[in-house]
């Protein structure tokens, strides 16, 4: 057996808002209660607060390549979708750059403390090789450690044809899997169309089918702008009626947004059991809203984060998200303490993938977390370094991270890939 011992902290987060003390027991890649420490390695915790891995509900890794774009920053996404649509068209999207994109996507999120990345790929260019993409992105997660969920996603795409690629991914990464998690539990599989604004009745449908055959997670984006707006004019309804006529208000459906909702909506995703995943970094300067959390979280909804794409955001810093997740729920609402957000980035997000064994540090729970240094000069007067792990210090990038009790940050360094070769190889791909 392999003990690991992480020691010395000044708090332990286990992933729903309980602040302890103590050392964190890992045995095997698990969190335990206790276990022999006769000839366990040690790691020094000392000056940090250890929370558990970030994870990021909902993230479109291809997007980490084409970020900054002119023309896509401040305009309506009526005109932001077509203007990214060329951008794919250009590059040639294709296994290669899904892969490079997706290495450097999941680095930069090991690098912030996110260990458990959801991907909503969206984008599949006519007779593309959709399991060779799938698989890229998958052997990225693998080779640098962290954990992945493959959204099969559908952005106009031909429904019969979304649905034989989602089964064929199923089979090629994660077959006979109930559940579409792999053995090891690295690697998960999830389907989920664009939205109502992009895909029809029968891609939800035949997605559906896929799930229900396999027992995966389904996720969609809902209630931004565009889609509250063509869903109005297309069908003279609003999204989240679409939604329970074709049956996608369920408790295995998570839906990301949420900007543009009712009190009556939020009751009825409530009454569904549907989770529900904010994404600030993208709706707010992208102009699309601020997602009601708390009315959300007070409904009984549960509620993840994730950064969405770099083509909106142009970052993969869940962290920094969860600090402006703070800042802004004030406009809509009592303003959300620091606990509630990191539980959100945490326990709430591995909720809505159907993983409860992430997002926390209690027994039984995966080994994957981060050492936070507070002892700097930017923590320098923090009375409650909790809460200064979202106030203090923008951009705060944890000193180790820990993946099924794997180190895979140390000191701030990726361990398993040079970072500058990842960045290197994405330019050449792009030449940019």
């Amino acid at each position: 057996m392999s003990v690991t011992i992480v020691r010395g902290a000044i708090a332990v987060i286990d992933g729903s808002g309980r602040v302890r003390e103590g050392d964190v027991t890992i045995a095997d890649g698990v969190v335990v209660e206790s276990a022999d420490t006769t000839d366990a390695e040690i790691i020094d915790a000392t000056g940090c607060v250890v929370t558990p891995g970030l994870v990021n509900a909902h993230h479109h890794l291809l997007q980490t390549a084409f970020r900054t774009l002119p023309g896509t920053r401040g305009i309506p996404m009526r005109e932001w979708l077509p203007a990214m649509a060329a951008a794919y068209t250009a590059a040639g999207v294709d296994p290669e750059l899904t892969g490079l994109a997706a290495r450097a996507g999941l680095a930069e999120a090991l690098l912030c403390g996110v260990t458990t990345v959801a991907d909503h790929h969206l984008t599949w260019p006519a007779d593309a090789d959709t399991v060779g993409m799938a698989r890229a992105a998958a052997t990225a997660a693998a080779d640098l450690g962290a954990r992945l969920v493959f959204v099969r996603g559908a952005a106009r795409d031909d429904p019969q044809t979304a649905a034989a690629s989602a089964e064929d991914i199923v089979s090629a990464l994660v077959p006979n899997r109930a559940g579409g998690v792999s053995a090891d539990g690295m690697l998960q599989v999830a389907v989920g169309p664009a939205g109502v604004h992009s895909d029809p009745r029968e891609t939800f449908a035949l997605l559906g089918e896929v799930a229900q055959r396999h027992g995966l997670r389904r996720r969609t984006q809902a209630n931004e702008v565009v889609d509250v707006e063509i869903a109005v004019s297309r069908y003279g309804k609003r999204p989240l009626d679409l939604l329970e006529e074709w049956g996608w208000l369920a408790p295995d459906v998570t839906l990301a947004h949420l900007c543009d909702v009712s009190d009556d909506e939020i009751a009825r995703v409530a009454a569904s059991g549907v989770s529900a995943t904010h994404a600030p970094g993208c709706d707010v300067p992208m102009g699309w809203g601020v997602a009601p959390v708390r009315r959300l979280l007070d409904a009984g909804v549960a509620v993840g984060l994730g950064t969405s794409g770099g083509g909106s955001n142009d970052a993969g810093h869940l962290l920094a998200d969860a600090r402006l997740a703070l800042q802004v729920s004030a406009l809509v609402g009592p303003q959300l303490p620091a606990s509630d957000v990191l539980t959100m980035a945490t326990a709430g997000s591995a909720d809505g993938l159907g993983r409860p064994e992430l997002g926390r540090l209690t027994p039984g729970s995966a080994a994957d977390l981060c050492l936070w240094d507070v002892s700097g000069v930017a923590d320098a007067g923090v009375a409650d370094p909790v809460a200064g792990l979202l106030w203090a210090a923008p951009g705060r990038r944890p000193r180790t991270v820990l993946v099924a009790g794997h180190v895979v940050v140390d000191q701030g360094r990726l361990i398993r890939a040079d970072e500058r070769e990842v960045v290197a190889r994405l330019f050449e791909r792009v030449k940019r």
